[in-house]
């Protein structure tokens, strides 16, 4: 799966954006990714088993080839996930998006009134906006999940924010944890995040109880260690809390290969560039993804080490834990935190007794 960050840009200026978007308003075309680098990478991915294309940003509605991009995907015949803030939905894009065989799309929506959710998205009128995109959407049977990023100040608004999907007519929620990446270090430094022992507590209730009376599919947004077994071998294609990290690349806008969007700001982790050599190349013989490939699970440390799910997991997020520890195979915070807090479960544990020597 080939992650595609289209555009450097964003109309919004959320207080929690992992990627730290260039600035806010129309993308320069220099930041964005053209649609002829876009198909010369697809024309070299396919062959080596390209499955789906995630669309993502910035904000990749503000791409102005969008409808030729959408068109191409279809064509194709390649899953297309577009990650969306939903404010820039036409009926020519919804159309387009239709017509393809397999398309998935997700909307963030961060609070269940205008006033929450323009707190943390910082421009006035855009919650009207995304509650059009997603009727929009749904109208035309594409069913969107709606993506919630849980922050202090929103954490009492995930039952209304589930009702309120289901008035619009979305597929899913899933509730995003905040990550101490980007703008969400700021948040966290503000105390604006939620402690661990709060997201788990809210992580069972939605799990245990609000899942149980809505006709929507919810997802938690944390490491497998920590959902129950019944959920862990369900349909998990938007709902999964891990990335894939042995079956996907990144590419960024300015046609250079990637981990992820972590490339933008980790120079470590971008692995070349589409015009300078062949993909093949970089995806069978770069010295990251070799060590990558190499390395997990056997090489992760502190209590992923140590967990019974790190096959599954492959310890959380690795662009994260790069940036946090300089390389691939310190513990992922979620778990970490969990770990010092007595709350990770020891049935997850695969030597209890070793255990002890964490902290």
């Amino acid at each position: 799966m080939l992650y595609v960050y289209l555009t450097e840009g964003c109309n919004l200026a959320c207080r929690h954006c992992w990627i730290q978007p260039a600035g806010q308003g129309a993308a320069p075309a220099g930041q964005c990714l053209p649609l002829e680098t876009l198909e010369f990478i697809l024309d070299q991915a396919v062959p080596l088993g390209l499955q789906a294309v995630k669309l993502t940003g910035g904000e990749p509605l503000l791409h102005p080839e969008i409808l030729g991009i959408l068109q191409r995907l279809g064509r194709r015949g390649l899953t297309c996930v577009l990650e969306t803030n939903g404010t820039l939905i036409t009926s020519a894009i919804v159309a387009q998006l239709a017509k393809a065989p397999h398309t998935q799309v997700t909307v963030s929506l961060d609070g269940a009134d205008a006033a929450t959710h323009e707190r943390f998205r910082r421009v006035p009128g855009c919650y009207a906006a995304t509650l059009a995109g997603i009727e929009a959407l749904a109208s035309a049977g594409l069913r969107p999940q709606i993506i919630m990023t849980l922050l202090r100040g929103n954490e009492e608004q995930l039952e209304a924010v589930v009702r309120l999907a289901e008035s619009l007519g979305a597929g899913s929620v899933k509730f995003n944890v905040l990550q101490p990446v980007g703008r969400g270090k700021e948040l966290l430094a503000a105390g604006q995040g939620l402690l661990i022992e709060e997201l788990l507590s809210l992580a069972r209730w939605v799990e245990q109880d609000l899942a149980e009376r809505t006709g929507l599919p919810l997802f938690f947004h944390h490491p497998l260690a920590f959902q129950p077994l019944s959920r862990l071998f369900a349909d998990r294609s938007l709902g999964c809390g891990q990335c894939g990290i042995l079956g996907i690349l990144g590419v960024l806008a300015d046609g250079s290969y990637a981990l992820c969007g972590i490339g933008r700001h980790v120079p470590e982790l971008v692995f070349g560039d589409a015009a300078a050599g062949s993909l093949r190349d970089v995806w069978e013989g770069h010295p990251r993804l070799a060590e990558l490939r190499q390395g997990l699970p056997s090489r992760l440390q502190g209590i992923c080490g140590n967990c019974l799910m790190k096959h599954m997991c492959l310890g959380g997020c690795l662009a994260y834990n790069y940036e946090a520890h300089g390389s691939f195979w310190g513990p992922f915070w979620y778990c970490h935190q969990a770990w010092e807090a007595g709350r990770f479960p020891a049935s997850r544990l695969a030597l209890r007794k070793a255990a002890r020597e964490f902290g």
